[in-house]
């Protein structure tokens, strides 16, 4: 079913007697009951404390949770003269269909500012309001993307393909492009609600609406910035255990977006910093144990299953690195040369642009690849320190900027073979 809006009726009636507002805090959430009321609190404080000659209104996104969510953001008082509105969207189930009802609002408002905060966050505080706000209500910015100080093996998707496909591909070094905290302007709201109107029956409704944000801003040519928000602490996800969904969703958009800007992005030569707010902070990040052997073993089954599949799309080099890889029982050997990665990412893409069915299920025999890389990344950098392992993903995103011709030289051929 397509949902023409996803407000429901009381949330416009709502909406229609507060009328306008400067700052719109938006918080998507789904069966966060132990942090929604920090969330709530951080943001109404931050408003009181930085904001309070603006009008603002805080808006809980709530995608039908079973838990005591919405009824604890219900009761949670905010300072005085900021409005609340707590309601369940309208639409298919996932964070961008959340953020969708709070776009639409946010154009029903006329607001000129947009700050995105996740309602699993445990460390926000009130000055996350603040460096996500500056940069758009002080500084003109459209976009602005979160920097935290995060444990080396949280944000695995973000550390091994999209910050490295968000630098090689679109020229712009945003750290965390699916960060999931953003600040925006009424312009760049607007454009996510009213141009892309197709885009809310898509995986992009789901966890693939951080990235389509980020590449869609730098695509759009607007003013882009980062604020540094300090340690991330929140609901943390083992990479074997919970993040299946997330990886084929955030792979799935990333690959469709490199078909819709292929003519912008194999144009581009190399990356560029992006400005930066605030400083970075020495606070202390929370670790938490990884199960590299399960993604071992994870990885082996995917090559028990999927290698025919495997040795038609990867290039012959890295494939049999994958074959060795196969065959080692030794846990601490377990390792991906950084240029194979690329380019086995590069070959998936390539064939994710050939493939015009199934392509879902193209992304899922990826995932066991993921695994390993995880796993390898994991190794490489285990007696690290985080700001170590830091250099290494770094290093890594350098390594997929340097092999962008070999994607090109791919990509090119298959456009000539389908001509």
């Amino acid at each position: 079913m397509k949902f023409h809006t996803a407000l429901r009726p009381w949330a416009i009636r709502r909406l229609e007697k507060i009328d306008k507002v400067d700052l719109v805090i938006g918080i998507p959430c789904f069966n966060n009951d132990s942090t929604i009321e920090h969330v709530i609190d951080s943001a109404s404080e931050g408003i009181a404390k930085y904001y309070k000659d603006l009008k603002s209104v805080i808006i809980i996104s709530d995608g039908g949770s079973t838990d005591d969510t919405r009824e604890l953001a219900k009761e949670k008082t905010v300072s005085p003269y900021i409005e609340k509105i707590v309601t369940i969207y309208r639409g298919i189930p996932g964070k961008g269909s959340a953020l969708r009802m709070i776009f639409e609002a946010v154009n029903y408002l006329n607001a000129k500012a947009c700050i995105l905060c996740d309602a699993d966050l445990r460390s926000i505080t009130p000055e996350w309001v603040k460096a996500l706000g500056d940069p758009v209500l002080a500084h003109n910015h459209d976009f602005v993307a979160p920097i935290y100080s995060r444990y080396k093996y949280d944000a695995t998707i973000t550390n091994n393909i999209a910050y490295n496909l968000t630098r090689a591909l679109f020229g712009k070094r945003i750290r965390q492009p699916i960060g999931g905290d953003f600040g925006l302007s009424g312009k760049m709201v607007n454009y996510y609600f009213y141009h892309e109107k197709d885009i809310w029956m898509t995986d992009i409704a789901k966890f693939g609406i951080d990235i389509w944000m980020t590449f869609s801003a730098i695509m759009q040519d607007v003013s882009i910035a980062q604020a540094f928000l300090g340690t991330k602490v929140h609901d943390v996800k083992d990479p074997v255990e919970s993040l299946g969904p997330m990886f084929r969703q955030v792979v799935h958009t990333i690959f469709q977006l490199m078909e819709i800007y292929e003519d912008k992005w194999k144009n581009i030569k190399r990356s560029v910093p992006v400005p930066v707010y605030g400083k970075p902070t020495n606070g202390k990040v929370e670790e938490f144990s990884v199960d590299i052997h399960g993604m071992i073993r994870n990885f082996k089954e995917g090559f028990n299953n999927f290698s025919a599949l495997w040795e038609r799309i990867i290039n012959p080099q890295s494939f049999a690195v994958l074959k060795n890889l196969s065959q080692k029982n030794n846990t601490n050997q377990f390792q991906i040369p950084k240029e194979d990665w690329a380019k086995i990412v590069y070959d998936f893409a390539v064939t994710f642009h050939r493939w015009k069915r199934d392509r879902g299920k193209l992304v899922d025999i990826m995932r066991p690849l993921y695994y390993a890389c995880v796993a390898s990344f994991i190794n490489e950098t285990s007696e690290m320190t985080t700001a170590e392992a830091e250099e290494i993903i770094d290093q890594q995103a350098q390594v997929f900027e340097d092999l962008k011709p070999y994607l090109l030289e791919k990509w090119g051929s298959l456009n000539k073979a389908s001509v």
